[in-house]
């Protein structure tokens, strides 16, 4: 199914509610309002309901949201319903926490591949994966990994993104500061921890 005219803001919330969901599906509930969701994420009901809005008519009046059944309607949404296998580029000490991070497995993901253009790490095996040479990118399609995480320097970002497009890749996660042109067809979402760092002192009182 496709959805027309959804904000980016609104899709990128829905891994949130999505979370949250899932949080209170572990802890036993059946059906939450979104007040109650909006409570327990921090966010505001009205929103929650707006960008559910978008998708259909999910909750019942009164009553809520049948949480396990909201919970396979937003998977199905974000595609998340089935397993998405994404490819690392870049083994670096930024590469090797995203090996580590435990949080993928909430919705799915698995990291499938892990590349890097030093000869020292390539053959290594962390995570249950095998290091292999950024040569190999070109068997990203026939392998059924879509998905990329760039972790690379900053200047080899842009060639890193070319090969990966070249690969068949359609989304990208860009953990190097810096802009990186793609064709249309595929989406790039940048990370920058310290660019958002840096807008953190701006909202702290004085003194």
């Amino acid at each position: 199914m496709r959805y027309h005219r959804i904000p980016d803001e609104s899709i990128r919330r829905l891994p949130l509610y999505l979370r949250g969901l899932l949080s209170l599906l572990e802890e036993g509930q059946q059906s939450v309002s979104s007040r109650n969701l909006a409570d327990f994420l921090g966010v505001n009901s009205w929103q929650i309901r707006k960008d559910f809005s978008y998708f259909g008519a999910f909750g019942t009046p009164g009553v809520g949201y049948n949480i396990e059944k909201l919970v396979k309607q937003v998977k199905k949404i974000l595609k998340l319903d089935v397993v998405q296998k994404a490819a690392l580029v870049g083994v670096g000490n930024l590469g090797l926490a995203v090996l580590a991070y435990p949080g993928f497995g909430i919705y799915d993901f698995r990291v499938a591949a892990a590349f890097d253009n030093d000869p020292k790490k390539v053959g290594r095996k962390i995570e249950n994966l095998t290091i292999e040479d950024a040569s190999k990118l070109r068997t990203l399609k026939r392998r059924g990994i879509s998905l990329a995480i760039i972790a690379v320097p900053r200047e080899a970002a842009q060639q890193t993104a070319d090969a990966l497009v070249k690969a068949g890749v359609r989304g990208i996660l860009n953990f190097s500061p810096c802009h990186i042109t793609v064709p249309k067809k595929v989406k790039v979402i940048t990370i920058d921890i310290a660019m958002d760092l840096a807008c953190l002192p701006y909202y702290m009182p004085a003194g």
